[in-house]
């Protein structure tokens, strides 16, 4: 018996993801809560002939503490899309508040909950969850994931573009580290299951890493101002909540890229943090999954003198990323 929650499922992340997380036959009951529409997305997936039955929410009456009771496991999609010209500063400014009152929300309704945050930016976003869960004396490291599953699949997907066989992009997988914005994402292309071809040249190399990079700019261009990569966001969303429910169900040998607080596997963060010669709190590294969450933090491997680099590149970014998110719930204002 699985209850699986999203945090902002009217929305353009929100509803498609809903739909796949209504198709996933291990979730029984599947809670929807938004500002707007949610009893009306409710409804029409209700409708759909899979075990989970549907319930949506509005604010009015204590709708986000009814929709997390008994959750088990809590996704958060909610926010505004980046739009052409946007910072994700700016997105911080305006979601990072929304993000703080859902933690809020979690920490007293649904304290155990496995909680995904899929709200960008989420270097800052997953930090502000911490601190929040923190506050209410509920902070389990091994329970909060920032999902970076769409540059995971990205990366796939390109990869097997170059290769000429789309066919393969299922069975592509490639690390991706660091974090999930611009240069802080890493994708580690030596680690390919399928290697890259040996022909590959160096300036063919560093399109394919800065287009995984900046994959995202490609989508807001394409919708010309009418949106981001929500679809492929709740593609990911929704694969990375699957391994999460089969890991917690007791299937063995599930693992992912993820963004995680350190302290989750303090042995395996303490050997990542002396890789990395930083002393972050959090980074996305391949986690193995299991019951409690998260089971072991693995550390990067081998890497290229390019990979090295990035890693280099990444670090500054991500470390500012993070106090960003971790300031805003210690400031006094709030």
């Amino acid at each position: 018996m699985v209850k699986a929650v999203v945090l902002g499922a009217a929305g353009g992340i929100g509803q498609p993801l809903s739909l796949l997380l209504k198709a996933n036959p291990l979730i029984t009951e599947l809670g929807l809560f938004d500002i707007v529409n949610t009893p009306g997305v409710a409804a029409d997936l209700s409708h759909i002939s899979t075990p989970a039955k549907v319930v949506g929410y509005l604010p009015p009456d204590d709708g986000l503490k009814k929709v997390l009771t008994n959750a088990d496991v809590v996704v958060i999609p909610a926010g505004v899309p980046r739009k052409p010209g946007m910072t994700r500063d700016d997105l911080f400014k305006i979601n990072a508040g929304i993000v703080r009152d859902l933690a809020t929300g979690i920490a007293t309704a649904a304290p155990k909950a496995f909680i995904l945050v899929i709200s960008n930016p989420v270097n800052s976003t997953v930090p502000i969850v911490a601190e929040v869960l923190k506050k209410h004396g509920v902070f389990d490291p091994k329970r909060l994931f920032g999902v970076t599953t769409l540059d995971v699949v990205r990366a796939s997907t390109f990869v097997a573009e170059i290769l000429g066989d789309l066919s393969l992009s299922k069975s592509v997988a490639v690390p991706v580290v660091g974090g999930h914005s611009g240069v802080t994402i890493v994708p580690l292309l030596s680690q390919s299951s399928h290697p890259l071809p040996a022909n590959l040249t160096t300036d063919q190399y560093e399109a394919l890493v800065k287009r995984i990079q900046f994959g995202g700019d490609e989508v807001v261009k394409a919708k010309d101002g009418a949106g981001s990569a929500t679809l492929s966001m709740a593609y990911a969303g929704a694969e990375f909540a699957a391994k999460l429910i089969r890991a917690i169900g007791g299937e063995k040998g599930v693992s992912a890229p993820t963004f995680v607080n350190l302290s989750a596997d303090p042995s395996g963060g303490e050997a990542l943090k002396k890789e990395l010669g930083q002393d972050l709190d959090y980074f996305s590294t391949v986690v193995e999954l299991g019951p409690e969450g998260v089971a072991k933090i693995n550390t990067l491997g081998s890497l290229t003198d390019a990979e090295t680099a990035l890693v280099k590149a990444a670090i500054p970014e991500l470390a500012t990323n993070i106090q960003t998110g971790v300031s805003f719930i210690a400031s006094p204002k709030l």
